[in-house]
C-alpha cells in the first residue's frame, strides 16, 4: 500500500472519530482533524464535558458501527460565502473562523495571516496558500456527519482498515495558548492488524522506557516549578551523562582541527535581522529589553556569532577551511503544551559546529564530518539512514536566495551524498530555511526512528554577512558555511539514549560504574572499600561506596535498580586474599566468575570506559 493511500484511510477514521463524537455528544464543536504520523487526531471541543480513557472504548464502537456501513465519502464543492452561513447555522465556531480567514486572506496558515495565531490548512479547492481569492471549499459528507475538508478520503468508511484510540490531550485552538482549550483525540491506524498490534506492543515498550520516568528513577534530571517548563535541572549524574557524550563529540573533532570557540548567550536584535532569524523565528524568540531600552535576544542559534569571529579579521585562501566547535545553550521559545520531558525544552544545548570553505572544499568536509557521525553512532549501537533535505521550490518565499542558487547548492550537496553511498532518500521541503542539508535518521532498539545529527550547506548567510578569502589573485572569494552537529541537541539525545537501552547503560556512558558494597562494619572491610573507590576515580571510574546498614541483600538489589553494570562486595575475605568476585550487569554479557586481583579489574573497567566497549571484558 502506497504511502498516500495510507494517508487517505487515516484522514477518513478523523472524519469517521469526529462523526462518532458527534453521534455521541451532538453539541460537539470541532477544530481539525489532519493525518499524523502513525495515524490522526481530531481538535474538538465539548464544553464542560471531558473525554477520558474509558470513553474510548464507546468512541470505537460508535466508529465499528459507521465502518460497518460503509457510508460513501460524498465530496461536494461550495460557495465559500455558502460554507460560512453552513458553518453559522450548524453552530461550528472553529470552522467558521478558518473559512473568514481563507475568505480574507486565501489561507488559514500563520505563517502568511497577519495575525499571529497558529493554522492548519482547511478546505481550499484550487488556491494556493498566500492568494486572498477563494471562490469555493470543499466538503465531505458520510452517513449525517459533513465535514470541511479538502482530502482525499478512501471511496467509503468500509475501506479504513484496523485502528485504535489511544490517548486525549488538551490543546490549545491554533497553537494560541490565548485561545479555547480543546480536546485532541489520538488514533492509530496501519493497513493491517499485525502492523497495528505490532506497533500497540511498541508503544507499551516505549511506556516501559520512558526517558521521564527512568530519568527520574535513575536520579539524572529534574524539573521545578519555580525554574519553568521546559528548562532541565541537571544532576551530577546526568551531568556526568552529557559530558560523556560531548567529550566524545571533543575527540571526534579534535582529529580533524576543530578550533574552540566561546560566544555569549544574548546579542543585539541586528545580528539576527541581518542574518534572517528576527522574521523566520520571530515568534520563538526570547526577547530582552535593556534598561536603556535596546532590544536584544536570546540565542536561538549559534550561527550568526561564530560568523562575526570569523569576520573580525581579513581571511586568506590559505587560512582555509576553518573549524569552529562549540558545545553550548540556546534558547527557543516553545509553546507549554507542545513541552515533554527532554525530547522538547526551551534550554537546548547543541554541540554545534561551523566550517568556514571554499566551493572547492565541500566534498571533503562533509566526507569528514560523515565518518565522525557514523563512528559516533557506531558506537552508541544505532544504525542510521540517510536523507538529503532540499527545498520546495513551490514555496519559495520560505526560504533566503534565489530558486536558482539552490538548485545549484543542492546539486553539489547530492554529488557529496551520491560519492558517499548510494541509499538515501529525499525530502523535499525539509531543508533549512538558508540551505538544503544531510539529515541522519536513527533507529532505537524498538524500531522507533529519531533525526539525530546533520550536515547543512550555507551560501546565503555568506552573502548576507558578505564573507570572503582573499584567494590566489588577491580577489575577494565568497566563501560557504557547513553547519554540523554530532549529537545534535544533548537533551533530545539522552532522551534517546535512555530509551534506547531503557536505563542500562553501556560502562562508559553510565552515572555509576561500580557500586561498592561493605559486607560488614569491620574497620579493615570497611578501609579496603574506601581504598578501592578511590582507586577507581584515580583511573576516571565513576565509583561509589555503599556501607549503609541495610542489609547486603537489599544493598545488591539497590545497585540493580539503578542499572549500575559492577557491583563488588567486600568483605574479610577480599581484605584478606586482595581480590574482588565483580558481579556483572546481565546485559553487558558473561564474566568470569573467578576473582581478581583489585588493580586488574580496575585496570579493565578503566579500559572499559576509556575504549567505549559495549559488552564486559571480565
Amino acid at each position: 500500500m502506497s504511502k498516500e493511500q495510507l494517508e487517505a484511510k487515516r484522514h477518513s477514521l478523523a472524519h469517521i472519530m469526529a462523526a462518532a463524537v458527534q453521534g455521541l455528544w451532538p453539541n460537539a464543536k470541532f477544530g481539525v482533524g489532519p493525518v499524523v504520523e502513525d495515524g490522526f487526531y481530531y481538535d474538538i471541543d465539548l464544553g464542560k464535558t471531558t473525554i477520558s480513557e474509558d470513553d474510548f472504548e464507546r468512541i470505537e464502537k460508535e466508529m465499528a458501527k459507521i465502518i460497518k456501513d460503509d457510508q460513501a465519502f460524498e465530496k461536494t464543492e461550495v460557495p465559500i460565502k455558502e460554507a460560512i452561513a453552513w458553518a453559522k447555522k450548524n453552530e461550528q465556531p472553529y470552522k467558521e473562523e478558518l473559512l473568514n480567514d481563507l475568505m480574507r486572506e486565501g489561507t488559514t496558515l500563520a505563517s502568511e495571516l497577519s495575525s499571529s495565531m497558529i493554522g492548519l490548512p482547511a478546505g481550499i479547492s484550487g488556491v494556493s496558500p498566500g492568494k486572498a481569492e477563494v471562490g469555493s471549499v470543499t466538503f465531505y459528507k458520510n452517513g449525517d456527519f459533513i465535514d470541511l475538508c479538502r482530502g482525499p478520503h478512501v471511496i467509503s468508511t468500509g475501506k479504513v482498515g484496523p485502528f485504535k484510540i489511544l490517548r486525549v490531550a488538551g490543546a490549545y485552538w491554533r497553537g494560541n495558548d490565548n485561545n479555547p482549550q480543546m480536546q485532541r483525540i489520538y488514533g492509530v491506524a496501519f493497513s493491517t492488524q499485525k502492523e497495528l498490534d505490532n506497533h500497540l506492543k511498541m508503544i507499551e515498550e516505549a511506556k516501559r522506557r520512558d526517558h521521564r520516568r527512568l530519568g527520574q528513577e535513575l536520579d539524572l534530571f529534574t524539573f521545578s516549578d519555580l525554574v519553568g517548563s521546559g528548562l532541565p535541572l541537571w544532576t551530577p549524574r546526568g551531568t556526568y551523562m552529557r559530558s560523556s557524550l560531548d567529550d566524545f563529540v571533543r575527540e571526534l573533532r579534535s582529529q580533524h582541527d576543530y578550533q574552540p570557540v566561546a560566544i555569549p548567550h544574548i546579542t543585539k536584535k541586528d545580528l539576527y535581522q541581518k542574518s534572517g532569524h528576527w522574521d523566520k523565528f520571530g515568534q520563538e524568540l526570547f526577547k530582552v529589553t535593556s534598561r536603556e531600552g535596546h532590544e536584544f535576544a536570546m540565542k536561538p542559534m549559534n550561527c550568526p556569532h561564530h560568523i562575526q569571529i570569523y569576520a573580525s579579521r581579513q581571511r586568506s585562501y590559505r587560512d582555509l577551511p576553518i573549524r569552529y566547535s562549540e558545545t553550548t545553550m540556546v534558547y527557543r521559545d516553545e509553546q507549554t503544551g507542545e513541552l515533554g520531558g527532554l525530547s522538547r525544552v526551551r534550554s537546548i544545548t547543541q554541540d554545534d559546529a561551523h566550517v568556514f570553505a571554499r566551493t572547492k572544499h565541500i566534498k571533503d568536509e562533509v566526507n569528514k564530518i560523515w565518518e565522525m557521525i557514523d563512528e559516533f553512532y557506531r558506537v552508541l549501537g544505532m544504525t542510521t539512514r540517510i536523507r538529503l533535505s532540499l527545498h520546495d521550490p513551490s514555496q519559495q518565499e520560505n526560504y533566503l536566495g534565489s530558486n536558482a542558487t539552490w538548485q545549484d547548492v543542492e546539486k553539489q550537496l547530492g554529488e557529496a551524498v551520491s560519492k558517499k553511498t548510494k541509499k538515501y532518500e529525499t525530502g523535499v521541503g525539509e531543508a533549512a530555511f538558508y540551505g538544503p542539508k544531510i539529515d541522519f535518521m536513527a533507529e532505537d532498539a524498538i524500531g522507533r526512528e529519531h533525526q539525530v545529527a546533520t550536515i547543512q550547506l550555507d551560501f546565503n548567510q555568506p552573502e548576507n554577512f558578505d564573507l570572503v578569502c582573499i584567494n590566489e589573485k588577491s580577489q575577494r572569494e565568497r566563501i560557504v558555511l557547513i553547519h554540523c552537529a554530532i549529537a545534535g541537541s544533548l537533551e533530545r539525545s539522552l532522551a534517546m539514549l535512555i530509551e534506547h537501552y531503557s536505563g542500562r547503560f553501556p560502562v562508559w556512558l553510565a552515572p555509576e560504574q561500580i557500586r561498592v558494597i561493605t559486607l560488614n562494619q569491620d574497620e579493615d572491610v570497611v578501609s579496603l572499600a574506601s581504598e578501592l573507590v578511590n582507586r577507581a576515580k584515580d583511573l576516571n571510574i565513576q565509583a561509589t561506596l555503599d556501607d549503609s546498614s541495610e542489609s547486603v541483600g537489599k544493598r545488591i538489589r539497590s545497585s540493580e535498580v539503578m542499572k549500575v553494570p559492577y557491583a563488588v562486595v567486600v568483605g574479610p575475605k577480599e581484605v584478606k586474599d586482595g581480590t574482588v568476585t565483580p558481579r556483572v550487569r546481565q546485559d553487558l554479557g558473561s564474566a568470569s566468575k573467578l576473582a581478581l586481583k583489585i588493580d586488574e579489574f580496575l585496570e579493565k573497567v578503566a579500559s572499559e570506559v576509556k575504549t567505549r566497549v559495549p559488552k564486559t571484558s571480565l
